[in-house]
């Protein structure tokens, strides 16, 4: 089970290694023109630079995203390897580049501190070693499952096959204790689908039984690529796809899962027994080497009891040996020969995200060596990418965002006394992560072999394994991170109520060196505010100033932020991704009121920092303008239509034309530096909402 982070996109668990080296982030690696189209010209200024060129004629005031991202978005076409083609996307191109040169570097060079690094990307750069292995590097893990004559005997493979990323029926980890942050505890979770997300099982419509019929023949190619007949594949494809639709029919939805309440069940380990009798949770347990424990979170509880028992109770032997194979290929399949990487890209890429064509080797195993090896390939990075001098000015901009935050608060008219004392302290506590950890990660366990590809991969899933059960009963590490420091992302965790910002992310378009401070503030103060705010979101205000889930709230109050923030669920109900697929604004609202509330803090900061200086400025727009602009561009991006009804049914985030147009309306600051009037798309006036 991930922890409850927070951050301004989406990302992966972190126990999902194998799932995660080939499920492409929202920042999936885009093409290099990005760059290109963003230098600046000739002795061109650093504000000059920063700031996008517009669409004059566009309105403003009627579509802020058009007017702000249009000229952007016409000269960068999607490229036939993304899903998704954003302005930022340029900033995690640049870091993959630095990458690869440290990696082929590392393995031109390798010596006892970077050997294991380079013996994983090399092995993953061997195209030619994984096609001329074809199946076999997954064999003795489907060999285990072919072997398997009784339920009895499955908790030790499912301790096995989990260990090493394979997700079958359930999830375990360990996870912050709810109700003491100070300790870690197990966790039992739902898993077990095939497909990201149960709407892609039960959701009515053309679209999604075309995709539902695809998964079915996906599968059936599989089977048939490990050897068996058309007939006998097609009719275990039918299996599969019943046992995974029984277990998405019980499974929380997204809006359910991103609240805490939904999940929080702390019971003894008995309990697993009532819920899902027709499986050795003792057996398994032992088998997957985690500590011994008496209590832990069952999070799903549903799940456990009309889900997997439900599935398990009415399976054959041979329907479970069917389901895990399936689930044993999945995993590993981007790492197998040619047939399977085409095979699983058809589907999962192509079909699903509507893209035309798989990124680079290269780029492929960049990505899988950061997320088995993060923190040892992290110090590349960093050496090369990330100085003293930009943490200093983070931690001045982080320091000015928490004093505008604290204004806010105290200037908020339907906030109680009481409750304003309370969000001070959780504020005041808020613990600042910037860059890289204090302490790098020990991978010295973790084995490596330039011939063994696979092997490597489930090698570094059962290391991350072993790394998080062993937390199960100990104090929490509050130092630890949960992104690589080439990330281009940010986080909060209401756990441990941190702030973090990966080094990969503090570069432009997020931070323009000697540029406004009205670029900055838009651009990374936004972001800043973005995942402080997420500290006061309809899940972060339920856990205190320590990080436990405790109500901090008058009763009074806690009743007019859900009547504020149910006016954003609603608004954000209301934009289409694409046909009749909107925006979920209940599943969706804690990364839109850290949006909303981030973007008006960090004007505030601005405003703050500002007084008493003469402004900047470029001769066209005035400080307040740039802000805005700083703050839009960081979200241009053009977006397959597939890939937008893949994010409204999966993530949490808003798409980005309304992270901009959905923000700046609510916002009368807005209205006022561009002179909206009154009945302006982009002016929401007394239909604004606001929390933050």
């Amino acid at each position: 089970m991930s922890k409850p982070i927070a951050g301004i996109l989406n990302r992966a668990a972190p126990i999902a290694l194998a799932t995660a080296l080939v499920a492409l982030p929202l920042v999936a690696a885009p093409a290099a023109r990005a760059a290109e189209s963003a230098k600046p010209a000739a002795k061109a200024s650093a504000t000059d630079a920063a700031l996008p060129q517009v669409d004059d004629s566009v309105d403003p005031c009627q579509n802020f995203y058009q007017y702000a991202c249009g000229p952007w978005i016409k000269a960068n076409p999607i490229p036939s390897d993304q899903s998704r083609w954003g302005s930022f996307n340029a900033l995690h191109e640049r870091n993959q580049q630095i990458l690869k040169a440290a990696l082929e570097d590392i393995v031109a060079h390798p010596n006892a501190d970077n050997q294991r690094v380079g013996d994983f990307y090399a092995a993953c750069m061997d195209e030619a070693g994984a096609d001329a292995k074809g199946a076999a590097p997954v064999q003795p893990l489907l060999d285990k499952v072919k072997a398997l004559t009784s339920k009895d005997q499955l908790p030790a493979l499912v301790a096995e096959l989990h260990a090493v990323g394979v997700d079958v029926f359930f999830n375990f980890d360990a996870q912050t204790d709810f109700q003491d942050a100070r300790q870690d505890i197990a966790a039992v979770q739902q898993g077990g689908l095939g497909m990201s997300n149960r709407d892609y099982y039960l959701r009515d419509g053309a679209k999604f039984d075309s995709i539902r019929q695809a998964y079915l023949e996906h599968i059936s190619h599989v089977f048939q690529l490990l050897g068996d007949a058309p007939a006998a594949a097609d009719a275990k494809a039918q299996v599969v796809m019943r046992m995974e639709t029984e277990l998405a029919r019980v499974s929380l939805g997204l809006a359910d899962l991103n609240d805490p309440q939904q999940t929080n069940h702390k019971e003894p380990v008995a309990t697993l027994t009532k819920l899902a009798p027709s499986f050795g949770w003792e057996a398994y347990f032992k088998a997957s080497g985690a500590p011994a424990f008496k209590t832990l979170n069952v999070a799903e509880p549903g799940f456990l009891e009309k889900g997997m028992e439900a599935v398990l109770a009415a399976a054959s032997v041979d329907d479970v040996k069917t389901y895990m194979s399936w689930q044993v290929e999945r995993t590993f399949a981007s790492w197998l020969s040619k047939p399977f990487v085409d095979e699983r890209f058809n589907f999962f890429s192509k079909k699903v995200r509507g893209v035309e064509q798989n990124l680079p080797r290269w780029k492929r195993c960049v990505a899988a060596t950061d997320g088995a090896l993060g923190e040892d390939l992290g110090k590349y990075y960093v050496k090369t990418a990330f100085g003293a001098g930009q943490k200093a000015k983070m931690l001045t901009m982080v320091k000015n965002l928490k004093a505008a935050y604290s204004v806010d608060i105290d200037q908020l008219d339907w906030m109680s006394p009481a409750t304003k004392k309370r969000a001070h302290e959780k504020l005041d506590a808020i613990v600042d992560k910037i860059g890289y950890p204090d302490q790098w990660r020990d991978y010295s366990k973790l084995t490596t072999r330039k011939e063994d590809l696979v092997g490597n991969v489930q090698r570094a899933n059962a290391f991350e394994t072993a790394r998080r059960l062993a937390k199960i009963g100990k104090p929490h590490d509050r130092k630890e991170w949960e992104m690589s420091p080439p990330t281009v992302n940010a986080y909060y965790d209401p756990t441990e109520n941190d702030i973090n910002f990966p080094a990969g992310i503090l570069q432009p378009p997020f931070y323009f060196a000697g540029a406004d401070d009205a670029i900055n503030y838009g651009a990374i103060g936004a972001v800043i505010g973005h995942e402080m705010t997420h500290g006061f979101d309809d899940q972060g205000r339920q856990y205190d100033k320590d990080g436990n889930l405790k109500d901090w709230w008058t009763a009074e109050d806690a009743k007019k932020f859900e009547a504020r923030a149910q006016c954003v669920v609603d608004e954000y109900d209301g934009f289409v991704a694409i046909d009749d697929v909107h925006l979920n604004g209940k599943a969706t609202l804690g990364e839109n009121l850290a949006d909303n509330g981030g973007h008006a803090i960090a004007l505030k900061a601005l405003m703050a920092t500002l007084k008493g200086k003469a402004a900047k400025k470029d001769g066209r727009f005035t400080t307040e303008q740039k802000f805005f602009l700083g703050y839009a561009q960081v979200w241009c991006s053009n977006q397959r239509d597939d890939a937008k009804r893949d994010q409204a049914i999966t993530d949490v985030h808003s798409l980005s034309e309304y992270r901009v147009n959905g923000v700046v309306s609510n916002n009368p600051e807005f209205a006022k530096a561009f002179n909206c009037k009154a009945d302006a798309a982009m002016n929401r006036g007394a239909k604004a909402c606001k929390v933050w």
